[in-house]
């Protein structure tokens, strides 16, 4: 008997059936990727670093007579407190400052606990934003995490009238110790909302405000 030839619809019914086992192999192109989720966790901000001119509280625990409410660390950088004449605290965190407390502590009582806690902010030097020239009240700042401009006219409550603020300057000095000048227009940015003008500060920064010429 002879054989029976496959209609032209069921050529085409077996054509499909191989094209959809062939694209299932990954002859034709594989099925794109899933996008990829970045798990990575934010990095935490540095620790603080005490500065010159902090104000500090040490809490010694069960031992009030020892304990501090409010410490000044000096221009030197040390402080004092009872049983401790002198001790180094600017360029330390609070953390360590608390452990070498601890074991000096450790000569009049047994298993001393320390907490130092910061009560007034101003950092080191370079962990500070200053602001020199025609400001309200020109002073250092403690650089924060995503200061801007603004937040630093608004810290030394903006322009007096004398000040030519258009002329105004950051100084930044970068990782190399290469300066920089970076020219701003605080005029535009306080008087007239330029938010373009509204940069982004980084720690050791100094602006300088200039005088109008007339």
């Amino acid at each position: 008997m002879a054989a029976l030839r496959p209609t032209a619809s069921r050529r085409r019914g077996l054509a499909l059936l191989l094209l959809l086992a062939l694209g299932g192999c990954g002859l034709f192109g594989s099925p794109p990727a899933p996008p990829v989720v970045d798990t990575t966790a934010a990095k935490p901000a540095d620790d603080y670093i005490i500065g010159s001119g902090d104000q500090l509280s040490i809490f010694v625990y069960r031992n009030p007579d020892l304990s501090e409410a409010g410490v000044a660390v000096r221009p030197d950088g040390r402080i004092s407190t009872p049983l401790i004449e002198d001790i180094a605290a600017a360029g330390k965190t609070p953390t360590q400052l608390a452990r070498e407390i601890e074991q000096r502590l450790t000569k009049y009582i047994q298993a001393p606990n320390v907490t130092v806690i910061v009560r007034g902010f101003i950092g080191p030097p370079d962990r500070q934003v200053r602001v020199i020239g025609e400001a309200v009240d020109p002073i250092a700042i403690p650089y924060r995490d995503h200061m801007t401009l603004l937040d630093v006219m608004i810290a030394t409550k903006g322009l007096t009238k004398f000040a030519a603020g258009n002329r105004a300057v950051i100084v930044r000095t970068d990782a190399g110790g290469k300066q920089q000048t970076i020219h701003v227009h605080l005029a535009d940015l306080i008087k007239d909302g330029d938010i373009n003008q509204n940069i982004a500060m980084t720690p050791g920064d100094t602006l300088i405000v200039p005088q109008s010429w007339f």
